[in-house]
């Protein structure tokens, strides 16, 4: 059987070969090895001048801890598409929205990704050191780690806006628990308000917040579990077409 696109009868990806990819795309993701485990050797809170040393004599962890990054926002990409496929049939218009934010998301982090590649190119070419000198370097070197942070975490506020429409359609779906709806919509609300907090509130205790970002991680079970092995047949108003020999 052959999956047909319901809104112009043009033959698509099946939607469990779409949620398998989602899944997929969620589960290799690399950067919480990059955040958890390759920068937290490198950077010191409070410390530049030993920040500025661990990074020159371990560029191999920093350039490991961009790569994480780099693939991880390329999957991010792919999820948007693999999203938009599987949630389609619910409100087309919706999903691509949905999509849509999730692509802003990804252009301002791969913008501030580009930070971290300064750092590099800084530390490792004696060039800057002669012309900046040690405090100026160092400076410079806080300046664009502080910049990476601050345009990701601005990012997320519109990752969070995706999370809270994909939650609407997946709860509005007659094929995925409404309870992962309502999760990720607490989960994408979780990101905004955490993300605006050096802003708005910047002295306000939100370490309750982080119970909210588990709504992802239960969607990603659902769709490797459960989603993969969505039928066409399950889907709102999708036609199935007999196969030619």
């Amino acid at each position: 059987m052959r999956y047909v696109d319901p809104a112009n009868h043009e033959e698509g990806v099946a939607p469990g070969r779409a949620a398998l990819i989602a899944g997929l795309g969620y589960l290799l993701m690399p950067a919480a090895f990059a955040e958890f485990y390759l920068l937290p050797k490198l950077i010191i809170p409070g410390n530049i001048e030993q920040t500025v040393l661990n990074i020159a004599g371990n560029p191999g962890h920093f350039v490991g801890a961009i790569l994480c990054h780099l693939v991880t926002f390329i999957l991010d990409v792919v999820i948007a598409w693999a999203l938009y496929v599987l949630l389609a049939p619910v409100n087309r218009a919706l999903s691509l929205l949905a999509a849509w934010f999730r692509l802003m998301y990804t252009a301002i982090g791969l913008f501030g990704l580009l930070n971290l590649v300064t750092v590099f190119r800084v530390l490792n070419a004696a060039d800057y050191l002669a012309a900046f000198g040690n405090g100026p370097l160092h400076a410079q070197v806080k300046l664009l780690l502080g910049s990476f942070r601050y345009d990701w975490s601005m990012g997320l506020v519109i990752f969070g806006i995706h999370l809270c429409l994909v939650g609407c359609l997946v709860y509005r779906s007659r094929y995925i628990p409404r309870l992962i709806g309502i999760l990720l919509a607490i989960n994408g609300l979780g990101w905004v308000i955490d993300s605006l907090k050096p802003y708005l509130y910047p002295n306000a205790h939100l370490g309750f917040v982080f119970i909210t970002f588990f709504g992802e991680l239960i969607f990603m079970v659902w769709l490797l579990g459960w989603g993969r092995k969505l039928q066409e047949r399950a889907m709102p108003g999708a036609v199935t077409t007999t196969a030619k020999p």
